[in-house]
């Protein structure tokens, strides 16, 4: 029997060393991946996100990045607990602007730009839109001014050109246009009145001068009604000419 200092003999295989409870195992073959915290999902990060947007918004939310500027994407019910989340989880702070964006076919994609400004520990503006969609039937969607104050008088203008309400504003009533006008100027099915109840005030069509030549075909941007069927003007302009034959056609007349 040797003693405990002695040397081992050449060739002697030493004892492997006593694994210590709760020790940490080394990565590498056989080892086990480290366990997931609770509640959150495997999903990638996206941007500068510190986990995925299931995990920091809740179920139905989606990232993406795009030159620079990272959009989260929530349903409506989620909206505020959303806003909330990127106040308090991620810094965002500094509410820049909020509006909506008329998706035929779709609803109104109501935006949110919100901003997490420098700190000690981290330089540099960290940008966030935060986007939900209500229906054109239902344009509903619960007011941010108790998250962010300032969201206020953004709200009554996305409310009086897109026709969103905002359960639970404290004075959602007109911002810019006067109280005897109708409609929602910034739907895609708004009818653009302006454009023909006012002449055009730069230069003037062919045929519509004493220096043109023939008249050529009126075309109309969309939302544009034709003048002789609609406003002022209806039912006092003369027909609009007919297109010139070419080819063919005008050897045959």
């Amino acid at each position: 029997m040797s003693e405990p200092n002695e040397p081992a003999e050449p060739g002697a295989s030493l004892p492997e060393p006593a694994e210590t409870p709760g020790a940490a195992r080394p990565d590498g073959p056989g080892s086990e991946p480290p366990a997931q915290a609770p509640g959150e999902s495997d999903e990638e990060t996206v941007g500068w996100l510190p986990r995925s947007a299931t995990d920091l918004f809740g179920e139905g939310a989606s990232a993406e990045e795009a030159y620079a500027l990272l959009t989260v994407d929530v349903p409506a019910q989620r909206w505020i607990s959303a806003l909330e989340a990127a106040r308090d989880a991620l810094g965002c702070t500094y509410f820049d602007w909020l509006s909506a964006v008329d998706e035929p076919g779709t609803g109104f994609r109501v935006c949110a730009h919100l901003a997490a400004l420098p700190t000690v520990e981290r330089a540099g503006v960290r940008r966030l839109v935060l986007r939900t969609t209500v229906s054109h039937e239902a344009p509903v969607l619960p007011t941010a001014t108790g998250v962010f104050a300032g969201a206020g008088w953004h709200e009554r203008e996305t409310h009086e050109m897109f026709g969103v309400d905002f359960t639970g504003h404290p004075h959602l009533v007109p911002l810019l246009l006067p109280d005897e006008f109708e409609g929602r100027p910034l739907r895609k099915d708004f009818v653009l009145a302006a454009r023909v109840a006012k002449a055009w005030p730069g230069a003037k069509e062919p045929g519509e001068s004493e220096h043109g030549g023939p008249k050529r075909r009126q075309m109309l941007p969309p939302g544009v009604p034709d003048p002789n069927e609609w406003g002022p003007l209806k039912g006092q302009l003369p027909p609009a000419p007919a297109r010139p034959a070419r080819g063919r056609a005008a050897g045959a007349g």
